[in-house]
């Protein structure tokens, strides 16, 4: 086992037994918590070492990227491949034919073209739909800050259910950046009221999958019911930024 593969294996076994401690805090079984060791802008050779230290789901943020890992990385197949990123509606096609599932749906028109892609490509895309729970400008996302508000998102989220390849399973959400890992609490929060509204008004979809948390404040996630968490810097190092934009 090569220093880097030892030093990210090391990292991502300890984060395994946080997000452990933290499911058993909240009274919450461990297993039903997924770890998405997030690589974007990581270079192949840190992605691959990750792989072979234990990662099993693999975040990108941008398309053209990660269909550049997934190409280079073919022979590890048993790896998913998740984008977390926002994705502009012009690589949708690269979404909808390489990638396993998307945990950043944030619109109707973006829907509308993977449904497309997936029914061309004759495969399905599992979907989390990214809501903006605190209003920032800067963040993607339908808007659901406002809770009196919610009930005015049904209309056009029943479209995106109506989807016959996108198959949502469930909600994601990142809350404003704070100074310490409690400022998220309160958001995440809100995130699971509104799986709960959301549930109770759509019946027939499955809502079960929150993606929240990152290395700052996965553990706090955990707490309040996430069952995905995206861990980078915290696992693999700080990212090496490429040029690429999405």
């Amino acid at each position: 086992m090569s220093e880097l593969v030892e030093s990210i294996r090391e990292k991502y076994l300890a984060t395994l037994e946080r997000i452990a401690l933290a499911a058993k805090k909240a009274g919450r079984d461990p297993e039903v918590v997924k770890l998405v060791v997030v690589t974007k802008s990581q270079p192949v050779e840190v992605v691959r070492a990750a792989i072979e230290a234990g990662a099993q789901i693999l975040g990108e943020n941008y398309p053209e990227e990660g269909v550049m890992k997934i190409q280079s990385l073919h022979e590890f197949s048993a790896v998913e491949w998740h984008m977390i990123g926002h994705v502009q509606s012009r690589k949708a096609q690269l979404v909808a034919g390489n990638f396993n599932f998307l945990h950043s749906l944030d619109g109707l028109k973006l829907s509308k073209k993977l449904d497309r892609f997936c029914g061309e490509a004759e495969r399905s895309l599992p979907v989390l739909l990214e809501f903006n729970v605190g209003g920032e400008e800067s963040k993607g996302g339908w808007p659901a800050w406002d809770e009196t508000r919610w009930h005015e998102l049904s209309s056009e989220l029943a479209e995106v259910f109506a989807l016959p390849n996108l198959k949502v399973r469930g909600l994601m959400a990142m809350p404003p950046l704070g100074e310490t890992a409690g400022f998220s609490r309160p958001f995440f929060q809100k995130v699971k009221r509104l799986q709960e509204f959301l549930t109770v008004q759509f019946p027939q979809v499955d809502f079960s999958e929150l993606s929240m948390g990152t290395s700052m404040d996965y553990e706090v996630a955990v707490e309040e019911g996430a069952t995905f968490v995206r861990v980078g810097t915290a696992i693999v190092g700080v990212r090496k930024y490429t040029t690429e934009t999405t």
